[in-house]
């Protein structure tokens, strides 16, 4: 039997700039062995973590946020500059998921950044992400493809890239 939700099931969601009180809870999050096998992307030692969050909120152009849910830290959501290109990424400590807190929260997120076009890398498997993006108004503009020269670990990817303010999902 399928539950319904009801509108009192739904967590509340707020977007708020991240602090350092909130990287503990963010570096669990990307510990977690299922969300990195979901995300393709392997977690980070504390150390190198933290080092990673204190080059983050010291650049004032990368837009960084805590995604929190009912009063506790779900995720977090961020846009930085690389290769000439503005990319956003987010992720949701997996006791969050399938609650539709990444749709409303990257919703919100990009009402904030207007910068366009976006872009987000997301591996071909993560079926709840490129769903949240597709919700969001990205589409997918690429896709890596298997060549002789690609390692074997190399992960295949869609590439999704939304264009104008007015893609975005009301």
């Amino acid at each position: 039997m399928v539950q319904q939700r009801t509108a009192s099931s739904t967590p509340d969601i707020k977007l708020r700039e991240v602090t350092e009180a909130d990287l503990p809870m963010l570096f669990q999050h990307q510990y977690d062995p299922d969300a990195n096998r979901m995300a393709a992307f392997p977690a980070r030692e504390r150390d190198a973590f933290m080092a990673h969050w204190a080059k983050i909120l010291a650049d004032d152009t990368m837009p960084a946020t805590t995604i929190v849910a009912d009063g506790n830290v779900a995720g977090n959501i961020l846009s930085w500059e690389q290769e000439g290109k503005r990319l956003i990424g987010y992720w949701i400590g997996r006791e969050h998921w399938d609650k539709g807190i990444a749709t409303r929260a990257l919703s919100e997120f990009l009402r904030i950044v207007t910068d366009r076009p976006l872009r987000a890398h997301v591996a071909k498997h993560n079926v709840a992400s490129i769903r949240v993006l597709e919700k969001c108004g990205f589409a997918i503009c690429a896709a890596e493809t298997d060549s002789l020269d690609k390692p074997a670990d190399e992960v295949e990817e869609f590439v999704f890239k939304i264009n104008t303010s007015d893609d975005v999902e009301n």
